[in-house]
Formats: C-alpha cells, structure tokens, sequence
C-alpha cells in the first residue's frame, strides 16, 4: 500500500515525477517523461457524512468506487470520466476533464472542497476544508484541477455530493438543440452531432415527464457515444459559437464530432493527424482552442492554453525545478 511517507520521500528525492493514477488520460496534452519516477496516490474512503453531502477518498481511489460508496447513501458525486471503472479521483481532477453533465452540475472543479497533496520539494499541503463555510483565501482546490500534476502530487480530496435524481431519462429529437436549450429548464446534458440531439434530464419523475412534454421531445434513448478513433481531441470555444465551429468540422474529411450544446465543448476524433491539426484550426478560428486526448503523434498537446502566462508564474512558485511532470502542459 503506498503511503504518504513513502510519496513524499520519493517526491523529494526524484529529479521527475510522474503522477500516475488508471492510465486513462495518459494521451491527454503532453506526454509524461519517460525518466520520471512514478508515484501512486493511496486509495480507499477515509470518510463518508451524508448529512453534510462530503465524502473524503485517498486520490487513488476508482470513481467507480466513489459512486459505489456514496451510492449507498442515495448520493452521487457526478465526476463521470470517460471510463469510471479504471480512472482515479486524482487523475479526473488533475485533468480537469469534465464530464457530461456540465451544464446542469458545472465543471468538475466544483465537486472540490478540500484537497492534500505533495509539493515538489516533499512537503504535505492542505487547502480548502471539508465544508465551503469554513473556507477562506485563495482557493487552492481549484488551482489543481486540470493541473497535470505539475503543480503538486494529490494524495486526498473531500467532494462534494448531492442527492440521486429520482428519474434519468435520455431523450431523442431532431430539432434544433439551440432551441431545445431555450425551452428547457436546467438540463443536465444536451448532445448534438450534427443530426440528432440528445437531450439528459434528471429529477423528480414528474418534473421529468412534464419537462419532456412541454419541450416537445421525441422517443427515450440511450446515453450517445463520445467520438471514437486514433486521435482524438476536445474543442473548448465560447457557448455561442458552437453552431459556427460544427459547420467548419462538418468540412474535414472523416471528423467525427459531438457537441456539448450550451457548454462550448465540442468532442472530436479522426482517423488521421491531419483531421485533428484541422479541428484545430477551426477551434482557433473560432477564438478557442484544442487540446489533444489521444493520439495526435507529433501534435502539440495544447498549442496554445488560456492565461499561459499566469500559470506558468504559478507553476514556478509551487515547483521552481519543474520536475512535476515536467512536458505534460506547456508551462
């Protein structure tokens, strides 16, 4: 069993750190370097109050063990990685990937109340607290979502969770999402890939199935698939140009695409490089950017990252070596 001990004295010691949870986002910007020494982060639930909807986990842990956990409690902590089985709570949140219920949930950095993790120079940091109430001054929970790694080694987080939704029912329909987005009321997902759009929505059954009527939706189906191939990627643009860059991938030869409609984010996947380098384009085109999942062999991971130079200040104040996974984001 790894411990905390044995993380920070690796941590300090090493000249690179590879934090390494269930692979499943290894692709995703930067590749890690191949000379650093790995860490695992502990795993298992260290405790559980439903009345104040936290659960505190080892970063270590399976989301799939997560939701079993809290299940129990007729709860749920809506991280939804692509592959909950393999993928750990410290790899969701230090990839920053959020799943598809965004819109009515937000991103996954609000799922984040407290966090403990290992700087670069071996030492144990806390930020946050188990209750929003009792928190105060920078928020450094956010500040490690989506980081990479390159900040810090996560090693315990407490989440946020919520109650089950009653009912869960998909919906398909072949009108326009933009104007199902403007007849509904806080769905948690709508889907769109250029013909039919999936429409999630959650709540009490009646809330439900008036909502489903009064927005005119077809028949129930089932949770759409993200885009499969070689290379995939995921397009972050402005909410409102989502409509524009779809039309501009609909020109790549062999794109695949799913749109999150109201949230800007746009899934895609090719069967070549060439399809993902035009994705690309579109999405900065659009005043956007991509950011690589898989594949993309010689693709920049990022190309370009909003805020670069804020960030990479704030990297060099947590790890002025740069030896967290040093190439994993361009900082």
């Amino acid at each position: 069993m790894t411990t905390l001990d044995a993380i920070r004295e690796t941590v300090a010691g090493a000249d690179a750190v590879v934090p390494v949870g269930g692979r499943t986002h290894w692709e995703v910007g930067g590749p890690a370097p191949v000379d650093g020494v790995e860490v695992v982060a502990p795993s298992g639930v260290l405790a559980y109050d439903p009345a104040e909807l936290t659960i505190t986990v080892g970063a270590g842990t399976t989301v799939a063990d997560l939701d079993a956990a809290v299940g129990e409690g007729g709860q749920e902590c809506p991280l939804d990685p692509r592959d909950p089985e393999r993928a750990t709570v410290g790899g969701t949140l230090a990839t920053g990937l959020s799943g598809r219920r965004r819109l009515r949930y937000g991103p996954v950095r609000d799922r984040v109340l407290e966090v403990r993790f290992v700087t670069a120079a071996g030492r144990v940091v806390k930020g946050g607290g188990p209750t929003v109430k009792n928190v105060t001054g920078y928020d450094v929970p956010r500040l490690l979502v989506g980081s990479l790694g390159t900040i810090g080694v996560i090693t315990q987080v407490t989440l946020r969770c919520q109650p089950l939704a009653q009912r869960t029912a998909w919906y398909l329909t072949d009108a326009d999402p933009f104007e199902i987005r403007r007849r509904l009321f806080r769905p948690s997902c709508i889907a769109w890939d250029g013909t039919t759009t999936h429409v999630l929505l959650e709540g009490h059954p009646d809330d439900v199935a008036a909502e489903a009527q009064a927005a005119d939706l077809g028949e129930e189906g089932s949770t759409p698939p993200r885009p499969e191939g070689p290379h995939r990627g995921r397009v972050s643009v402005r909410p409102g140009v989502v409509h524009e860059v779809a039309s501009e991938l609909d020109t790549i030869d062999g794109m695949r695409w799913l749109a999150e409609v109201g949230v800007g984010t746009v899934h895609v996947a090719t069967d070549d490089v060439d399809g993902l380098l035009a994705a690309r384009d579109a999405a900065t085109g659009a005043g956007g950017w991509l950011m690589r999942e898989a594949g993309g062999n010689g693709v920049d991971g990022f190309a370009a990252i909003p805020n670069h130079d804020l960030m990479a200040r704030i990297r060099a104040a947590f790890d002025p070596e740069r030896k967290l996974n040093p190439g994993r984001l361009p900082l």
